[in-house]
């Protein structure tokens, strides 16, 4: 696990790096955004529309949802209940919620996933991410980051911001072409494959690109430090436990807890600025349980049963 965080680490280097010295002939935010839009709309997308549609969906996969919204649920109880006793603005409030709630699962579970446990994980982390996250994000994420950031005078409709994330279409043609036996030409997969092949290198790029190092003050310390412990530590445990409780394979088990026990998710940044919530403080609580997944990552994926 080490070696490859290690390796994804160089990847996420060459983002920074980027980001640093690109030609500046354009502006870093819009070389970010290249890359972000270009996973976003086409090679995601593709992704999603072959894995989901080769992969088995049973009552594993809604128990992989299930499990996947206990982790989000027991992160969002948890920092509701320590913001009553740390005094905040409304704007740090709802920063602090999202990075607490919301895993990196898609920009950092995918790659390393893959390369630890393998490419048949791809199909437990979509289903983690776009069955789950994704539409939790899309909806009470956005009426929260509504609620407490400075955009209050716009009106917010959780169910167009879901129509306008791709992957989710993806998803929902995938799930029919899949209960439907529509069988998946060569042709077909060969192009699908191809494209998702740029997913992992571009996400370990834009997320070196995302991070930002400014961002880190000791100021902040005290607001991030339960944000690192929900995140790394207690939302694990808590789908651990749901997991186990859903009888849950082993190696699917290892999966999911690995996903929950990933850093905070690098979109918030995105949805900060729109509903002008703190993005700096945001942008701290990245960089920092980031940081702190380089140890904790290896110690889940050792410690855990199944491995």
């Amino acid at each position: 696990m080490l070696l490859v965080l290690v390796q994804m680490g160089l990847l996420i280097v060459c983002g920074f790096a980027w980001k640093q010295w690109a030609p500046r002939h354009i502006p870093a935010l819009a070389h970010r955004r290249a890359l972000t839009d270009l996973v976003f709309f086409i090679l995601l997308p593709a992704l999603v529309l072959d894995v989901i549609w080769g992969a088995p969906i049973d009552k594993t996969s809604l128990k992989i949802s299930l499990t996947a919204f206990s982790g989000l649920i027991t992160a969002g109880i948890i920092m509701w209940c320590l913001l009553r006793f740390i005094k905040t603005t409304p704007e740090q409030k709802g920063a602090l919620m999202l990075a607490a709630i919301f895993p990196n699962v898609t920009y950092l579970g995918l790659p390393v996933t893959n390369q630890v446990l393998g490419s048949w994980s791809n199909a437990i982390v979509l289903q983690y991410d776009l069955f789950a996250c994704t539409p939790a994000l899309m909806t009470f994420g956005i009426l929260m980051a509504h609620h407490y950031g400075g955009a209050g005078q716009h009106k917010v409709h959780p169910l167009k911001e879901l129509t306008r994330v791709p992957p989710l279409w993806a998803v929902v043609i995938a799930l029919l072409l899949n209960v439907l036996h529509v069988p998946r030409p060569e042709l077909v997969h060969h192009t699908l494959t191809t494209l998702s092949g740029g997913v992992v290198p571009l996400m370990l790029i834009a997320l070196g690109m995302s991070i930002r190092w400014d961002s880190l003050r000791l100021r902040y310390l005290p607001l991030l430090l339960p944000v690192a412990v929900i995140t790394l530590l207690l939302v694990p445990i808590a789908v651990f436990f749901t997991g186990g409780w859903f009888d849950l394979p082993a190696d699917i088990a290892l999966a999911v807890v690995l996903l929950a026990a990933m850093p905070t998710m690098v979109f918030g940044v995105v949805i900060c600025e729109r509903y002008q919530l703190d993005s700096p403080l945001y942008a701290a609580a990245v960089t920092l349980t980031t940081l702190l997944s380089v140890v904790t990552l290896p110690l889940w994926f050792h410690y855990l049963p199944g491995v």
